[in-house]
């Protein structure tokens, strides 16, 4: 990867003065190269009597998730390269960075999209599909909507959960939702996407995780499809 990219891949909007220097219009391209790589190498190989456009939506979706994108970056070793190219001086401030899964998330997308300008498709979603392997799989083999398994165990005593957009930031081409699930106007839950489908999902996970470990089971069984 040519030096101006790498630089440009890890490089914080908060590094800098100039927001285009970052990585944020590279993780742009890359969040829509990861998507078409992964629906391509699905589309193929899954029945289409089993896999309709909706369960499909959902696979890739599980695929290229935040959590997803985060454990990619983790496995190859995106923090280190933050902390490594981060300016001097900001210390802990890089450190709190690097653990963020939304930084990381988009980190990965930046290199995607770096690889894209440098290498080109073809090559770029190969390298996508053997990096995500795992998590392809993971939602193959275990495919989960936490919405839905929210809203299950929330029917068990007559509730409902609403998801409301509590904040918006990015300029228009990169945009970021956050979003709030809550049950009888209590807050349950708080999640972060670049869609309000994945915001409202991540918020749905949180929330299932802030269940009693008692309930864990019924969750689990939920969560499956």
């Amino acid at each position: 990867m040519p030096e101006h990219l790498y630089r440009q891949v890890f490089t914080h909007a908060s590094w800098t003065e100039r927001r285009s220097d970052s990585y944020s219009r590279l993780a742009f391209l890359g969040d829509s190269v990861l998507s078409l790589a992964v629906t391509s190498h699905l589309y193929p190989r899954l029945e289409a009597e089993r896999f309709g456009a909706g369960r499909l939506t959902k696979i890739r979706a599980q695929s290229v998730s935040g959590v997803s994108c985060c454990a990619v970056a983790e496995r190859l070793g995106v923090p280190d390269k933050l902390r490594a190219t981060a300016p001097a001086g900001i210390g802990q401030s890089a450190d709190s960075l690097v653990e963020t899964e939304r930084v990381l998330a988009s980190v990965i997308e930046a290199v995607i999209g770096a690889c894209y300008l440098h290498s080109g498709y073809e090559r770029t979603a190969a390298a996508v599909v053997e990096a995500f392997q795992p998590e392809i799989t993971n939602a193959l083999s275990h495919p989960v909507d936490f919405k839905s398994a929210l809203q299950e165990r929330l029917a068990r005593r007559a509730a409902t959960v609403e998801y409301t957009v509590d904040r918006e930031d990015g300029p228009p081409h990169d945009r970021t939702f956050e979003v709030v699930a809550a049950v009888d106007g209590e807050e349950v839950g708080r999640g972060s996407g670049r869609s309000k489908k994945h915001a409202e999902q991540e918020a749905a996970r949180i929330a299932l995780e802030s269940l009693h470990p008692a309930e864990a089971a019924v969750i689990e069984q939920a969560l499956e499809i």
